[in-house]
């Protein structure tokens, strides 16, 4: 899980100090309530998936949903007819919903898949979320493995 929360607006971060824009997250209704009917079923057939892989911080901001781990490793964000499910792979991968050139940014490449309906959260949208997560390591644990306080 994130390793910094912010004094002023409690949001989670990777590293002490990260800049943001400090405004606190809001409740998972409270951004529901504004948005776009298809955007919930979406997220929520994100989250069944995620709920098998392992613990996930959601903040939900005014631009979309950050799903975190150590760090970012997907997002939601709304569009007038899908969600734009972004997320960043150390390969570029191809699906029917990637619609966008995958672009390589810090050593991975960034994907942006376009979902319209719950069903578009197919068995490879999965994969890569998990390989996403996966490659966005819990620190703390990787501090304790690499101080050999843990195996």
């Amino acid at each position: 899980m994130p390793t910094w929360v912010c004094p002023q607006c409690a949001r989670h971060f990777s590293r002490v100090g990260q800049s943001h824009e400090c405004a606190p997250a809001m409740t998972l209704e409270e951004y529901f309530s504004t948005g776009p009917e298809h955007e919930r079923p979406i997220y929520e057939a994100v989250m069944r998936h995620m709920d098998t892989v392992g613990p996930v911080h959601v903040e939900p901001v005014s631009v979309g949903i950050f799903l975190k781990r150590a760090r970012s490793f997907a997002q939601l964000r709304p569009r007038q007819q899908w969600v734009a499910l972004s997320f960043s792979l150390p390969h570029p991968v191809q699906h029917p919903r990637i619609l966008n050139k995958v672009q390589p940014y810090g050593g991975s490449y960034f994907h942006v898949a376009n979902l319209r309906s719950p069903e578009d959260v197919d068995t490879m949208i999965c994969g890569y979320l998990t390989e996403a997560y996966l490659n966005a390591p819990d620190r703390r644990r990787a501090a304790l493995v690499a101080d050999g306080s843990s195996s």
